[in-house]
C-alpha cells in the first residue's frame, strides 16, 4: 500500500478527529460504527498543476480529491491529463486491502528517474470509489505544485481544514518551569481545524530575554513557513522549540504576522486566570 505520512498536527475529513477519523471529536444523531477504513472520492473545483524538472508532468481542471482514513487527501488526476512520455511503467506492485492492486509508473525527465512515483488501481476492489482511469503522484518526487496560480506545499489542502485569526482581550499567561513567560490582553486567537487555539501575542507582552533563536523550520499548507522558532529558557528549565512566529504568514492568516505562538500542550496555559489542562 502506497505510504502517504500524516504531518504530526495534521487534521482532514478522515484524519485524526475528523467525522471520519479513527477519534471524532463530534457527536452523531444516529449510531455509527465507524468502519476501520473510510474511502471519500470527490471532485475537486481547483486546477491542479504538477511540475517535474521544468516539465509540467500533470495539469487539469477535472483533478479528484481521494479521502482515506489516517491519511491526508492525495490529488488523482485523469489519465488523459498526464504526460505519459514523462512515465515508464514498472514492474512493481503494491496491495492495498481497501483499494486492491496498485500499478507504477518511474517519472524521467532531463535524464534525471523518480521511481515508482506514479501509481493507479486498474482494477480496484469491489465497493471501492471508481479509481480505474485516474493516476496519483507522489508529493516529493514533485518539483512545484500549484492551484490554480499559486504554488502549494507540504500537501493537498484539504476543503474542510479551516483557520479562523480573531482578535481577544481574554488574558493569557504563558508559564515555563513556574516563571512567567507571556503575559497578555490583547491576544490574536488562531482557530485551526483539529487544533486546541493558539494565542499569538504582541512581543512586548512576551519576556523575549528567556527566548533564544533556534534554526527550525517548519512549513504549513495553510499559514505558510517560518524559521523563527525560540526555546524558552526558564525556572531552570529549557524547551526546545516550543515558540515561534511567522513573519510572512499566507494571506488568510495575515493577522499572525510577527506575533509570537506558544507549544501550550508543553507549558502552563491560563485563560482568564483560568490554568488549562495540556
Amino acid at each position: 500500500m502506497h505510504s502517504n505520512p500524516v504531518p504530526e498536527d495534521a487534521m482532514a475529513l478522515a484524519v485524526g478527529t475528523g467525522p471520519f477519523g479513527r477519534k471524532p471529536a463530534g457527536a452523531f444523531n444516529f449510531d455509527y460504527d465507524a468502519p476501520h477504513n473510510v474511502l471519500y472520492f470527490e471532485d475537486s473545483p481547483r486546477r491542479v498543476t504538477a511540475i517535474v524538472g521544468g516539465e509540467t508532468l500533470a495539469e487539469s481542471s477535472a483533478v479528484k480529491l481521494l479521502h482515506e482514513t489516517g491519511r491526508m487527501p492525495v490529488y488523482y488526476f485523469p489519465e488523459t491529463d498526464v504526460r505519459k512520455d514523462l512515465l515508464e511503467p514498472t514492474d512493481h506492485t503494491t496491495h492495498c486491502p481497501y483499494k486492491g492492486d496498485a500499478s507504477y509508473w518511474n517519472i524521467t525527465v532531463a535524464g534525471k528517474e523518480r521511481p515508482n512515483a506514479v501509481w493507479s488501481y486498474p482494477r480496484p476492489l469491489d465497493g471501492t470509489p471508481p479509481l480505474t482511469g485516474y493516476l496519483a503522484i507522489q508529493w516529493d518526487a514533485v518539483d512545484e505544485w500549484w492551484e490554480e496560480a499559486e504554488r502549494i506545499g507540504v500537501h493537498p489542502r484539504d476543503p474542510y481544514h479551516r483557520c479562523d485569526v480573531v482578535r481577544s482581550d481574554r488574558h493569557i499567561v504563558i508559564r515555563s518551569g513556574g516563571e512567567v513567560v507571556a503575559d497578555s490582553a490583547r491576544p490574536t486567537v488562531l482557530f485551526e481545524t483539529g487544533l486546541p487555539p493558539r494565542y499569538y501575542l504582541p512581543e512586548e507582552d512576551v519576556e523575549m530575554a528567556l527566548l533564544e533563536p533556534s534554526e527550525n523550520e517548519t512549513s504549513c499548507p495553510y499559514k505558510g513557513t517560518t524559521g523563527r522558532y525560540y526555546a524558552i529558557v526558564a525556572g531552570g528549565e529549557r524547551r526546545q522549540d516550543v515558540a515561534w512566529a511567522y513573519d510572512e504568514p499566507r494571506d488568510e492568516v495575515s493577522g499572525i504576522a510577527g506575533l509570537i505562538a506558544f507549544y501550550t500542550e508543553k507549558l502552563d496555559l491560563e485563560v482568564d486566570d483560568e490554568p488549562q489542562g495540556n
